[in-house]
């Protein structure tokens, strides 16, 4: 069994910046594949980016690519989200979870789930 706890949501200007932390414990967090899905207002969740348990296969939606950076600190049991240049279609609850490759991640099967944070991009 594997506990997520996101943190770090908030309400940010178009343009601007956050980092998104998620903390896990139970099951080993180096075994565990990590990622990061969000779900905006009458939408289905969507997958945005996955980080394998070593750090070196990293997999981003088309969507975020190039804005957000995906990365984990398996001494701290932590993976992060860091989000630039936000915009308002960013606005979303944003969800930390867990898998067993971060393959599985990207195509939307994770094991665990966080209860999500709340993200709010104002124009």
């Amino acid at each position: 069994q594997v506990q997520l706890v996101e943190s770090g949501g908030g309400l940010v200007q178009a343009g601007g910046s956050l980092r998104l932390s998620c903390a896990a414990s139970g099951r080993t967090f180096t075994s565990e594949a990590m990622g990061w899905f969000r779900q905006a207002p009458g939408k289905e969740r969507e997958f945005a980016a996955a980080i394998s348990w070593g750090g070196s296969i990293i997999y981003y939606a088309d969507s975020v690519k190039g804005r957000f950076t995906i990365s984990r600190d398996n001494a701290k049991n932590t993976v992060y989200l860091q989000m630039n240049s936000l915009k308002s279609e960013d606005t979303a609850v944003y969800y930390c979870a867990a898998g067993s490759s971060a393959n599985e991640l990207r195509y939307g099967s994770p094991s665990y789930w966080g209860q999500g944070t709340q993200v709010t991009v104002s124009s």
